[in-house]
């Protein structure tokens, strides 16, 4: 029978102990490795911020019946009375209302001896930084940048650190670098050849001055999350002839990305200029893409962006907008017009009726100088249409021709049986039939009777085509 594993558990439970200790002095030395606070200042620098008093002592014990005089230097030339300001004599000097040009040495002199000199450093206390990191293609480094509100004094120093999580070692140290255009700090990461994009690293930073110090908060980032390219170029819109619904868009890779070991696929987003949201195309692995549905006549805005192509990272900026409009068939509307149009578009699109220019007025005539421009429309015909008026118009015809043998006809017969031999005796019909039925038997309606041989039966066309 196995004995009770009783001691195992205290004994893991120390080993997890002091692991945690470990790692927590790992942690605090990589810390102290890290200081954030103010900038080293002299024992002589007092800080000052914009837009506050400060009060600059030349001796503790001010000298008896002697005059204190004061003096600042600016860029290594000693100018009595400062930035066009005078300065005040006596043991204490008060400066208000500070700006970042009060910064210097100022010193204090007894009948120009030399009692005592001091640096003012007017600074604001950096921001605390926002970090965000990106990384242009799998070749390139990385870059993390946060942006300022307000302009460093000129005194700040920002750095920033790396280091791979959860392992002991220290963290590689990175100096930024501020763009005043931009007006944000960037700092470069050099990535070491044959690293995993897929390990986490931590990244630290800290902005520093005289007036004090900023740490940001620690980002955790690996190299392949970072991936956001650049936006596509040369981003182009062009119709295609006799598509009047259709647009090619034309695109290129960016320069910071190497197609020819990693691909991209992107995004196209378009809408008329009259529409305020965007149709959106995902998952285009071409750099072109045909629009199927764009607007007839109407001229569209089109913008494209770029993700690497198994979705590492974040999309990159929109493109430049590029505009263009589809193909339009000249002849559906070629007209010139004059002061007013007397035309009027139909629901497809077209112009029809032409309206006599007299229907608008004297004014009209007038304005237009008595001349009247008469608009031309070409209207484009369906095959269809000559179809139908064609087989109309042989129909008509026929009919027409049998109308007229027809008649032709009837009127020789006719002829032939008014010239009958005088003295040819006349025969009584005489009727075969039943004798008629009684007056209460006879119906309402009689039958029709035949026609009358010189009569038109219309009713029947087989009457036109029969011989007889």
């Amino acid at each position: 029978m196995a004995r009770p594993p009783g001691p195992l558990l205290p004994l893991l439970l120390l080993l997890l102990l002091l692991l945690l200790l470990l790692l927590a002095a790992a942690a605090a030395a990589a810390a102290a490795g890290r200081p954030c606070g103010p900038a080293g200042l002299s024992r002589d620098t007092v800080p000052g911020r914009p837009g506050a008093n400060v009060t600059l002592t030349c001796q503790d014990k001010g000298p008896v019946n002697v005059t204190v005089s004061w003096q600042v230097e600016e860029r290594g030339a000693a100018v009595v009375g400062g930035r066009s300001r005078r300065l005040a004599e006596g043991n204490v000097l008060l400066l208000r209302r500070l700006r970042y040009e009060d910064s210097g040495r100022y010193s204090c002199y007894v009948g120009g001896r030399l009692l005592r000199s001091l640096r003012l450093l007017v600074e604001e206390p950096p921001e605390t930084p926002r970090v965000s990191c990106y990384r242009r293609s799998h070749d390139k480094d990385v870059l993390c940048e946060w942006p300022l509100r307000a302009k460093p004094s000129p005194g700040t120093r920002a750095m920033l650190w790396v280091k791979r999580r959860f392992v002991a070692e220290n963290a590689t140290e990175q100096q930024c670098r501020y763009f005043s255009k931009a007006r944000k700090f960037v700092c470069r990461v050099k990535v070491p050849p044959g690293a995993d994009d897929t390990k986490p690293l931590v990244v630290s930073t800290c902005v520093n001055n005289g007036a004090g110090g900023s740490a940001g908060e620690d980002r955790i980032i690996t190299l392949s999350s970072v991936l956001k390219p650049d936006p596509p170029l040369n981003v182009t819109v062009e119709a295609l002839e006799k598509a009047p619904q259709r647009l090619r868009v034309n695109w290129s890779y960016p320069s910071s990305w190497d197609p020819r070991f990693y691909w991209l696929r992107f995004q196209v987003r378009y809408r008329p200029e009259p529409a305020q949201t965007f149709t959106e195309v995902d998952q285009v692995t071409t750099t072109w893409l045909d629009i199927h549905d764009a607007w007839r006549g109407t001229q569209h805005v089109v913008q494209v962006r770029a993700q690497e192509e198994f979705g590492h990272g974040t999309w990159s900026e929109w493109s430049q907008e590029a505009v263009g409009t589809p193909w339009t068939d000249p002849r559906d509307l070629t007209f010139e017009m004059g002061p007013f149009s007397s035309q009027f578009p139909m629901e497809d699109g077209t112009y029809g009726v032409t309206l006599p220019p007299e229907l608008f007025g004297e004014d009209a005539a007038d304005g237009a100088g008595g001349d009247i421009v008469e608009a031309s429309t070409h209207s484009v015909a369906s095959p269809y249409a000559f179809l139908v008026a064609g087989g109309s118009l042989l129909l008509g015809i026929a009919l027409f021709v049998g109308i007229v043998v027809r008649y032709r006809q009837t009127w020789r017969m006719g002829g032939r049986r008014g010239a009958k031999p005088e003295g040819e005796g006349q025969h009584v019909l005489v009727p075969l039939g039943p004798p008629s039925p009684p007056l209460s038997e006879t119906p309402l309606l009689s039958p029709p009777s035949p026609p009358a041989p010189g009569a038109l039966h219309v009713t029947n066309l087989d009457y036109f085509f029969s011989g007889r």
